[in-house]
Order: C-alpha cells, then sequence, then structure tokens
C-alpha cells in the first residue's frame, strides 16, 4: 500500500485514527468516534461504535453547543445560522468539519462524479449479492463504513448498505448537506438532509 498515511491521537479521550492524504486534503481514514451530546452507537450498541464509530447529529456535529469553537455555535435543528470556516464541530483539535466543497474536492481528487464510490469504499462489510458486489477497492485508504444511519425517532436502518457523512454546510434552517455512498452504486452523491438524522463523521485537518 503506498498511501500516504498518517496517525492522529485525539487528546481529549486518547482515541487514535488513522489519517490519509488524498490530493492536498489530510482525511481522517476511520469514522469519528468521540462521545458527545446527540451522538449515538448504531442499535445503540457498544460494538457498532467499535466498527463504525458515532452518528452524530448536525447539531453535534458542528458543536452548536460551542464546546470546542465558536464556529458552528447555535448551529441546529430550526435554526438560520452561518456557519464559519472552519467549523471544528466535534472534531479534534488541528480538524474540521469538512464544509460541501471540500467534500466536492475530494470526489474529484479520487476521479471525479461516477467512480468515488469504488475507490473510497471498504474491501468488506458492504452488502453484496449475486448482482452487485457492494464492496470497494479502497484504493485511496479512505476504508469508508457502511455505518447506516439514525432516524430522529430513535430508529436505526442500513448498516450495510450506506455511509452518510456530514458537512458543515447548512442548506436552510432544517437541513444540512451531506454525501452518501451505495453498496451497489460507484459514485459518491451529494445531498441534503434533516438535521436531526444521525449521521457518520469524517474530519478534514485544518490548512496549514
Amino acid at each position: 500500500d503506498n498511501c500516504e498515511c498518517g496517525e492522529l491521537t485525539d487528546d481529549r479521550d486518547g482515541q487514535t485514527y488513522k489519517t490519509v492524504k488524498i490530493g492536498d486534503q489530510w482525511w481522517m481514514a476511520e469514522n469519528l468516534n468521540y462521545e458527545t451530546d446527540n451522538s449515538f452507537c448504531y442499535n445503540d450498541s457498544a460494538e457498532y461504535c467499535e466498527k463504525y464509530g458515532r452518528l452524530y447529529t448536525w447539531a453535534a456535529a458542528t458543536d452548536s453547543a460551542g464546546v470546542w469553537g465558536e464556529n458552528g455555535k447555535g448551529c441546529g435543528y430550526a435554526k438560520h445560522c452561518t456557519t464559519a470556516y472552519p467549523v471544528r464541530g466535534a472534531c479534534p483539535e488541528g480538524w474540521h468539519l469538512p464544509t460541501k466543497n471540500e467534500w466536492n474536492t475530494l470526489s474529484t481528487a479520487v476521479g471525479g462524479q461516477t467512480t468515488p464510490g469504488k475507490v473510497l469504499k471498504s474491501t468488506s462489510g458492504w452488502y453484496t449479492d449475486d448482482v452487485y458486489h457492494g464492496n470497494g477497492t479502497d484504493a485511496f485508504s479512505f476504508s469508508a463504513l457502511p455505518a447506516g444511519y439514525r432516524i430522529y425517532t430513535g430508529h436505526y436502518d442500513l448498516a450495510g448498505y450506506y455511509a452518510y457523512f456530514w458537512s458543515s454546510t447548512a442548506r436552510d434552517s432544517r437541513n444540512a448537506y451531506n454525501v452518501y455512498l451505495y453498496y451497489n452504486h460507484d459514485y459518491m452523491a451529494l445531498d441534503y438532509s434533516d438535521k436531526r438524522r444521525g449521521f457518520s463523521v469524517r474530519c478534514v485537518k485544518d490548512s496549514e
């Protein structure tokens, strides 16, 4: 494996994460697993947190409580707010929640609109059947895992099928932008979702 890889230690709880440089960006190569209010383990099972990291509401991902920084403070569901770049959010110090544009930059760096999913998905863990092969090649060591999501009513769904990642970019007072990967497609799609949903978080390194 010839990736430009590293490791990050989150000083808050001592957890370590693999990191990888893709294009000009350094990304976490694992999902954030830092415990905050309004972050959850899939099926409320600690075993899933170890495997997939935690699922965060958008308010938790942007740190609307302002615990770690001011740039996402007060942002959350049914609130109009403009985040100031960079939004550290729930990320370790020196890292931040990616903007919609930073996700697009990643997509471009790994080959544009049609194939990012194939090369960003992990080589195991995705649902496969006879027709579609859900696992990726993980060519860039990003290792996206199909962590599914949490519905705000408290139910969980789609582990094994979908990976959803928040961006720091709000669409309106109730929705924020996210990207997702799906087991039987090779794209990485930009979408927007209800801010109350629980999605995975990948952090990107602050520029020097």
